[in-house]
Protein backbone atom coordinates (compact mmCIF):
# COMPACT_ATOMS: atom_id res chain seq x y z
CA UNK A 1 0.00 0.00 0.00
CA UNK A 2 2.70 2.43 1.11
CA UNK A 3 4.36 1.59 -2.19
CA UNK A 4 1.51 2.44 -4.22
CA UNK A 5 0.97 5.26 -2.76
CA UNK A 6 4.86 6.12 -3.01
CA UNK A 7 4.59 5.10 -6.64
CA UNK A 8 1.77 7.55 -7.23
CA UNK A 9 3.51 10.75 -5.63
CA UNK A 10 6.36 9.97 -7.66
CA UNK A 11 4.14 9.62 -11.28
CA UNK A 12 2.29 13.04 -10.39
CA UNK A 13 5.78 14.64 -9.29
CA UNK A 14 6.73 13.32 -12.67
CA UNK A 15 3.71 14.87 -14.52
CA UNK A 16 4.84 18.36 -13.18
CA UNK A 17 8.49 17.51 -14.27
CA UNK A 18 7.40 17.34 -17.43
CA UNK A 19 4.83 20.12 -17.77
CA UNK A 20 7.48 22.65 -16.11
CA UNK A 21 10.06 21.66 -18.21
CA UNK A 22 7.53 21.65 -21.37
CA UNK A 23 6.68 25.41 -20.58
CA UNK A 24 10.67 25.86 -19.84
CA UNK A 25 11.35 24.69 -23.28
CA UNK A 26 8.87 26.58 -24.76
CA UNK A 27 10.36 29.61 -23.22
CA UNK A 28 13.82 28.62 -24.13
CA UNK A 29 15.62 27.29 -21.94
CA UNK A 30 16.74 28.09 -18.05
CA UNK A 31 19.54 30.54 -20.05
CA UNK A 32 16.23 32.18 -21.35
CA UNK A 33 14.30 32.87 -18.48
CA UNK A 34 17.26 33.50 -16.28
CA UNK A 35 18.35 36.59 -18.94
CA UNK A 36 14.64 37.95 -19.06
CA UNK A 37 14.27 37.66 -15.17
CA UNK A 38 18.16 39.79 -14.82
CA UNK A 39 16.66 42.11 -17.61
CA UNK A 40 13.50 42.70 -15.77
CA UNK A 41 15.16 43.19 -12.49
CA UNK A 42 17.62 45.90 -14.07
CA UNK A 43 14.67 47.69 -15.64
CA UNK A 44 13.16 47.55 -11.72
CA UNK A 45 16.60 48.69 -10.80
CA UNK A 46 16.35 51.74 -12.81
CA UNK A 47 12.62 53.18 -11.95
CA UNK A 48 13.71 52.81 -8.40
CA UNK A 49 17.49 54.38 -9.03
CA UNK A 50 15.10 57.32 -11.12
CA UNK A 51 12.87 57.93 -8.46
CA UNK A 52 15.13 58.88 -5.95
CA UNK A 53 17.93 60.29 -7.87
CA UNK A 54 17.88 63.35 -5.86
CA UNK A 55 19.88 61.46 -2.88
CA UNK A 56 22.48 61.27 -5.55
CA UNK A 57 22.97 64.77 -6.77
CA UNK A 58 25.95 65.20 -4.12
CA UNK A 59 27.72 62.26 -5.61
CA UNK A 60 26.69 63.67 -9.56
CA UNK A 61 28.17 67.15 -8.15
CA UNK A 62 31.74 65.55 -6.95
CA UNK A 63 32.10 64.03 -10.32
CA UNK A 64 31.72 66.70 -12.32
CA UNK A 65 34.08 69.17 -10.24
CA UNK A 66 36.26 66.09 -10.11
CA UNK A 67 36.19 64.96 -13.79
CA UNK A 68 37.79 68.06 -15.59
CA UNK A 69 41.23 68.72 -13.28
CA UNK A 70 41.78 64.53 -13.77
CA UNK A 71 41.31 64.07 -17.52
CA UNK A 72 43.71 67.25 -17.84
CA UNK A 73 46.05 65.47 -15.46
CA UNK A 74 46.19 62.38 -17.00
CA UNK A 75 46.37 63.83 -20.49
CA UNK A 76 49.25 65.53 -19.39
CA UNK A 77 50.41 62.35 -17.34
CA UNK A 78 50.71 60.27 -20.35
CA UNK A 79 52.19 62.84 -22.21
CA UNK A 80 55.00 63.29 -19.72
CA UNK A 81 55.39 59.68 -18.62
CA UNK A 82 57.87 58.71 -21.55
CA UNK A 83 60.29 61.83 -20.88
CA UNK A 84 59.67 60.90 -17.15
CA UNK A 85 60.91 57.42 -17.51
CA UNK A 86 63.56 58.65 -20.36
CA UNK A 87 65.07 60.76 -17.38
CA UNK A 88 65.12 57.68 -14.93
CA UNK A 89 66.98 55.82 -17.79
CA UNK A 90 69.48 58.87 -17.10
CA UNK A 91 69.85 57.79 -13.55
CA UNK A 92 67.69 60.67 -12.52
CA UNK A 93 66.00 59.99 -9.38
CA UNK A 94 62.28 60.24 -10.36
CA UNK A 95 61.38 63.13 -7.49
CA UNK A 96 63.85 65.61 -9.65
CA UNK A 97 62.70 64.56 -12.95
CA UNK A 98 59.25 65.49 -12.31
CA UNK A 99 60.72 68.71 -10.83
CA UNK A 100 62.69 69.12 -13.93
CA UNK A 101 59.12 68.39 -16.10
CA UNK A 102 57.19 70.55 -13.86
CA UNK A 103 60.28 73.52 -14.71
CA UNK A 104 60.33 72.86 -18.65
CA UNK A 105 56.54 72.74 -18.43
CA UNK A 106 56.30 75.90 -16.76
CA UNK A 107 58.95 77.74 -19.08
CA UNK A 108 56.93 76.60 -22.28
CA UNK A 109 53.49 77.70 -21.13
CA UNK A 110 55.07 81.08 -20.25
CA UNK A 111 56.76 81.51 -23.75
CA UNK A 112 53.03 80.53 -25.35
CA UNK A 113 51.69 82.91 -23.15
CA UNK A 114 53.89 86.04 -23.73
CA UNK A 115 54.88 85.21 -27.14
CA UNK A 116 52.70 83.34 -29.33
CA UNK A 117 49.17 84.27 -27.48
CA UNK A 118 49.16 87.83 -28.25
CA UNK A 119 50.10 87.18 -32.08
CA UNK A 120 47.51 84.53 -32.57
CA UNK A 121 44.81 87.21 -30.65
CA UNK A 122 45.63 89.67 -32.65
CA UNK A 123 45.32 87.77 -36.17
CA UNK A 124 41.95 85.95 -34.99
CA UNK A 125 40.53 89.67 -34.07
CA UNK A 126 41.58 90.74 -37.08
CA UNK A 127 40.14 87.99 -38.74
CA UNK A 128 36.55 88.80 -36.70
CA UNK A 129 36.79 92.05 -38.07
CA UNK A 130 36.97 91.30 -41.79
CA UNK A 131 34.77 88.11 -41.78
CA UNK A 132 31.68 89.76 -43.17
CA UNK A 133 33.66 91.27 -45.92
CA UNK A 134 35.10 87.80 -46.78
CA UNK A 135 31.49 86.69 -46.82
CA UNK A 136 30.19 89.16 -48.84
CA UNK A 137 32.67 89.16 -51.62
CA UNK A 138 32.38 84.95 -51.55
CA UNK A 139 28.85 85.58 -52.33
CA UNK A 140 29.44 87.97 -54.75
CA UNK A 141 32.47 85.84 -56.55
CA UNK A 142 30.37 82.56 -56.33
CA UNK A 143 27.34 84.52 -58.09
CA UNK A 144 29.84 86.07 -60.80
CA UNK A 145 31.36 82.53 -61.30
CA UNK A 146 27.73 80.66 -62.04
CA UNK A 147 26.05 83.41 -64.18
CA UNK A 148 29.63 82.39 -66.90
CA UNK A 149 29.57 78.86 -66.45
CA UNK A 150 27.42 75.83 -67.92
CA UNK A 151 24.78 75.69 -65.50
CA UNK A 152 24.37 79.67 -66.29
CA UNK A 153 20.97 78.61 -67.90
CA UNK A 154 19.67 76.93 -65.06
CA UNK A 155 20.98 79.71 -62.35
CA UNK A 156 19.14 82.67 -64.38
CA UNK A 157 15.65 80.88 -63.60
CA UNK A 158 16.45 81.00 -60.37
CA UNK A 159 15.97 84.55 -60.62
CA UNK A 160 18.94 85.38 -57.69
CA UNK A 161 19.97 88.83 -57.65
CA UNK A 162 23.10 88.93 -54.79
CA UNK A 163 23.31 92.42 -54.71
CA UNK A 164 19.60 93.07 -53.97
CA UNK A 165 20.16 89.96 -51.43
CA UNK A 166 22.86 91.66 -49.81
CA UNK A 167 21.47 94.95 -49.68
CA UNK A 168 17.70 93.80 -47.88
CA UNK A 169 18.71 90.61 -46.00
CA UNK A 170 22.80 90.46 -45.16
CA UNK A 171 23.34 94.41 -45.41
CA UNK A 172 23.39 94.04 -41.96
CA UNK A 173 26.05 90.83 -41.81
CA UNK A 174 28.62 92.61 -39.63
CA UNK A 175 25.99 93.43 -36.75
CA UNK A 176 24.75 90.08 -37.31
CA UNK A 177 28.06 88.66 -37.19
CA UNK A 178 28.38 91.30 -33.91
CA UNK A 179 25.36 90.18 -32.73
CA UNK A 180 26.58 85.99 -32.89
CA UNK A 181 29.95 87.30 -31.39
CA UNK A 182 28.32 89.22 -28.37
CA UNK A 183 26.24 86.31 -28.15
CA UNK A 184 29.28 83.99 -27.63
CA UNK A 185 30.46 86.75 -24.87
CA UNK A 186 27.17 86.28 -22.89
CA UNK A 187 27.50 82.66 -23.04
CA UNK A 188 31.44 83.40 -22.15
CA UNK A 189 30.11 85.56 -19.16
CA UNK A 190 27.55 82.93 -17.85
CA UNK A 191 30.80 80.66 -17.48
CA UNK A 192 33.04 83.48 -16.15
CA UNK A 193 30.23 83.18 -13.59
CA UNK A 194 31.18 79.97 -12.61
CA UNK A 195 34.96 80.66 -13.07
CA UNK A 196 35.88 80.25 -9.43
CA UNK A 197 35.23 76.42 -9.76
CA UNK A 198 37.08 76.49 -13.06
CA UNK A 199 39.98 77.96 -11.44
CA UNK A 200 40.47 75.71 -8.68
CA UNK A 201 40.01 73.04 -10.84
CA UNK A 202 43.19 74.08 -12.87
CA UNK A 203 44.88 75.28 -9.88
CA UNK A 204 44.79 71.47 -8.76
CA UNK A 205 45.58 69.91 -12.13
CA UNK A 206 49.40 70.69 -10.95
CA UNK A 207 48.98 68.49 -7.77
CA UNK A 208 46.88 65.40 -9.61
CA UNK A 209 49.87 65.32 -12.19
CA UNK A 210 52.37 65.43 -9.70
CA UNK A 211 51.29 62.53 -7.29
CA UNK A 212 50.05 60.54 -10.99
CA UNK A 213 53.62 61.16 -12.11
CA UNK A 214 55.17 59.89 -8.54
CA UNK A 215 52.87 57.11 -8.19
CA UNK A 216 50.79 56.63 -10.80
CA UNK A 217 52.39 52.98 -12.08
CA UNK A 218 51.33 51.83 -8.64
CA UNK A 219 47.83 52.57 -8.77
CA UNK A 220 46.61 49.38 -10.67
CA UNK A 221 48.60 47.06 -8.65
CA UNK A 222 46.89 48.61 -5.67
CA UNK A 223 43.82 47.65 -7.49
CA UNK A 224 44.64 44.21 -8.05
CA UNK A 225 45.22 43.70 -4.69
CA UNK A 226 41.62 44.46 -3.65
CA UNK A 227 40.35 41.84 -6.12
CA UNK A 228 40.02 37.92 -5.39
CA UNK A 229 43.68 35.93 -6.87
CA UNK A 230 41.69 34.26 -9.33
CA UNK A 231 40.77 37.68 -11.13
CA UNK A 232 43.72 39.23 -11.00
CA UNK A 233 45.29 37.87 -13.78
CA UNK A 234 42.49 38.41 -15.94
CA UNK A 235 42.24 42.48 -14.45
CA UNK A 236 46.15 42.84 -14.92
CA UNK A 237 45.43 42.06 -18.96
CA UNK A 238 42.85 44.66 -18.97
CA UNK A 239 44.90 47.04 -16.91
CA UNK A 240 48.19 46.84 -19.91
CA UNK A 241 45.65 47.30 -22.44
CA UNK A 242 43.23 49.99 -21.53
CA UNK A 243 46.77 52.02 -20.48
CA UNK A 244 48.64 50.96 -23.96
CA UNK A 245 45.18 51.71 -25.44
CA UNK A 246 44.99 55.83 -23.76
CA UNK A 247 48.53 56.16 -23.95
CA UNK A 248 49.16 55.44 -27.50
CA UNK A 249 45.61 58.06 -28.43
CA UNK A 250 47.26 60.74 -26.59
CA UNK A 251 50.82 60.80 -27.18
CA UNK A 252 50.00 59.89 -30.79
CA UNK A 253 46.79 61.87 -31.42
CA UNK A 254 49.17 65.12 -29.54
CA UNK A 255 52.01 64.76 -31.78
CA UNK A 256 49.54 64.01 -34.84
CA UNK A 257 47.93 67.65 -34.43
CA UNK A 258 51.11 69.32 -34.03
CA UNK A 259 52.55 68.01 -37.38
CA UNK A 260 49.37 69.26 -38.88
CA UNK A 261 49.36 72.26 -37.54
CA UNK A 262 53.23 72.89 -38.47
CA UNK A 263 52.53 71.59 -42.39
CA UNK A 264 49.27 73.90 -42.52
CA UNK A 265 51.07 76.88 -41.58
CA UNK A 266 54.15 76.40 -43.46
CA UNK A 267 51.84 75.77 -46.37
CA UNK A 268 49.79 78.59 -46.33
CA UNK A 269 52.37 80.84 -45.59
CA UNK A 270 54.59 79.31 -49.21
CA UNK A 271 51.03 80.14 -51.02
CA UNK A 272 50.64 83.72 -49.84
CA UNK A 273 47.30 82.60 -47.85
CA UNK A 274 46.24 85.55 -45.01
CA UNK A 275 46.09 84.15 -41.25
CA UNK A 276 48.34 81.46 -42.03
CA UNK A 277 49.59 80.90 -38.96
CA UNK A 278 45.87 81.53 -37.33
CA UNK A 279 44.95 78.74 -39.85
CA UNK A 280 47.72 76.20 -38.89
CA UNK A 281 46.31 76.66 -35.26
CA UNK A 282 43.09 76.10 -35.65
CA UNK A 283 43.91 73.22 -38.00
CA UNK A 284 45.65 71.92 -35.14
CA UNK A 285 43.41 71.76 -32.68
CA UNK A 286 40.52 70.62 -34.95
CA UNK A 287 42.50 67.38 -35.66
CA UNK A 288 41.71 66.00 -32.80
CA UNK A 289 38.68 65.35 -33.96
CA UNK A 290 38.78 62.26 -36.46
CA UNK A 291 36.55 63.35 -40.34
CA UNK A 292 35.00 66.44 -38.71
CA UNK A 293 37.64 68.44 -37.70
CA UNK A 294 39.30 68.83 -41.14
CA UNK A 295 35.99 70.08 -42.06
CA UNK A 296 35.87 72.75 -39.83
CA UNK A 297 39.41 73.84 -40.26
CA UNK A 298 39.00 73.81 -43.87
CA UNK A 299 35.85 76.28 -43.82
CA UNK A 300 37.28 79.36 -43.27
CA UNK A 301 40.24 78.96 -45.47
CA UNK A 302 38.13 78.03 -48.44
CA UNK A 303 36.38 81.60 -47.72
CA UNK A 304 39.72 83.33 -47.92
CA UNK A 305 40.87 81.90 -50.71
CA UNK A 306 37.58 82.19 -52.90
CA UNK A 307 37.46 85.87 -52.24
CA UNK A 308 41.10 86.38 -52.81
CA UNK A 309 41.26 84.93 -56.01
CA UNK A 310 40.69 80.96 -58.24
CA UNK A 311 44.15 80.77 -58.44
CA UNK A 312 44.44 80.78 -54.37
CA UNK A 313 41.61 78.25 -54.32
CA UNK A 314 43.46 76.27 -56.64
CA UNK A 315 46.78 76.33 -54.32
CA UNK A 316 44.85 75.70 -51.30
CA UNK A 317 43.09 72.37 -52.45
CA UNK A 318 46.73 71.35 -53.42
CA UNK A 319 48.25 72.01 -50.18
CA UNK A 320 45.39 70.60 -48.05
CA UNK A 321 46.10 67.38 -50.21
CA UNK A 322 49.55 67.43 -49.77
CA UNK A 323 49.07 67.67 -45.59
CA UNK A 324 46.25 64.86 -45.65
CA UNK A 325 48.47 62.20 -47.84
CA UNK A 326 51.56 63.30 -45.84
CA UNK A 327 49.64 62.85 -42.12
CA UNK A 328 47.04 59.99 -43.67
CA UNK A 329 50.02 57.80 -45.41
CA UNK A 330 53.18 58.78 -43.34
CA UNK A 331 52.87 60.63 -40.11
CA UNK A 332 49.67 58.96 -38.23
CA UNK A 333 50.86 55.02 -39.55
CA UNK A 334 54.49 55.70 -38.08
CA UNK A 335 53.46 57.70 -34.67
CA UNK A 336 49.88 55.90 -33.86
CA UNK A 337 49.83 53.03 -36.52
CA UNK A 338 47.06 50.65 -35.53
CA UNK A 339 46.59 51.05 -32.19
CA UNK A 340 42.94 51.48 -31.65
CA UNK A 341 41.81 48.69 -34.55
CA UNK A 342 38.31 50.82 -34.57
CA UNK A 343 36.23 50.64 -38.29
CA UNK A 344 35.57 54.16 -39.92
CA UNK A 345 31.99 54.13 -39.88
CA UNK A 346 32.37 52.67 -36.05
CA UNK A 347 34.31 56.45 -35.12
CA UNK A 348 31.68 58.29 -37.39
CA UNK A 349 28.43 56.73 -35.12
CA UNK A 350 30.76 57.37 -32.05
CA UNK A 351 31.36 60.84 -33.04
CA UNK A 352 27.62 61.75 -33.60
CA UNK A 353 26.13 60.14 -30.64
CA UNK A 354 29.06 61.45 -28.03
CA UNK A 355 28.18 64.79 -29.76
CA UNK A 356 24.50 64.33 -28.94
CA UNK A 357 24.85 63.21 -25.28
CA UNK A 358 27.76 65.46 -24.16
CA UNK A 359 28.23 67.99 -26.38
CA UNK A 360 32.21 68.96 -27.53
CA UNK A 361 33.17 66.97 -24.69
CA UNK A 362 31.71 63.56 -26.14
CA UNK A 363 33.35 64.52 -29.82
CA UNK A 364 36.95 64.75 -28.27
CA UNK A 365 36.91 62.27 -25.65
CA UNK A 366 34.27 59.66 -27.27
CA UNK A 367 36.86 57.91 -29.28
CA UNK A 368 39.27 57.29 -26.58
CA UNK A 369 36.05 56.28 -24.24
CA UNK A 370 34.95 54.09 -27.16
CA UNK A 371 38.59 52.02 -27.03
CA UNK A 372 38.71 51.87 -23.47
CA UNK A 373 35.19 50.25 -23.42
CA UNK A 374 35.89 47.73 -26.40
CA UNK A 375 39.19 46.54 -23.98
CA UNK A 376 37.11 45.57 -20.99
CA UNK A 377 34.20 43.96 -23.25
CA UNK A 378 36.73 42.66 -25.72
CA UNK A 379 38.10 40.55 -22.30
CA UNK A 380 34.99 39.77 -21.28
CA UNK A 381 33.71 38.34 -24.14
CA UNK A 382 37.09 36.20 -24.13
CA UNK A 383 36.52 35.09 -20.63
CA UNK A 384 33.18 34.02 -21.38
CA UNK A 385 34.21 31.75 -24.52
CA UNK A 386 36.67 29.94 -22.41
CA UNK A 387 33.47 29.39 -19.40
CA UNK A 388 31.77 27.91 -22.51
CA UNK A 389 33.93 25.31 -24.02
CA UNK A 390 34.86 24.91 -20.26
CA UNK A 391 30.68 23.19 -19.63
CA UNK A 392 30.45 22.36 -23.09
CA UNK A 393 30.97 18.64 -23.54
CA UNK A 394 31.11 18.38 -27.29
CA UNK A 395 33.90 19.83 -28.92
CA UNK A 396 32.42 20.41 -32.00
CA UNK A 397 30.79 23.35 -30.43
CA UNK A 398 33.54 24.84 -28.76
CA UNK A 399 34.81 28.40 -29.75
CA UNK A 400 38.48 28.28 -30.92
CA UNK A 401 40.91 29.32 -28.65
CA UNK A 402 40.95 33.17 -28.16
CA UNK A 403 44.52 34.47 -29.37
CA UNK A 404 46.03 38.13 -27.90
Amino acid sequence: MGTHHTSEKGQATNRMDNGSSRTIRFLGGRTTMFVLLSILLIGIIILVFSKVAFIFYPIKVFFSTVVLPVILATIAYYLLRPLLRLLEKWKIPRIWGIFILFIALIGLITLLVFLVFPFLKTQFMNLIDEFPTYFNQMLINVDSFLRTSIFSSYYKELDIDVNTFLDERLGTIGQLFTDAIGGLASGVTSFISALTGFVLAIVTVPFILFYLLLEGEKFPKMLLKMLPPRLRDDAQEIFEDADHQISAYIQGQILVAICIGIMVSIGFRIIGMDYAWLLGVLAMFTSVVPYLGPIIAITPAVIIAIVTSPFMLVKLAIVWTIVQLVEGKFISPQIMGKSLHIHPITIIFVLLTGGSLFGVVGVVFGIPGYALLKVVFTHLFKLLRLRYNKFETDEQYHYEKPSR
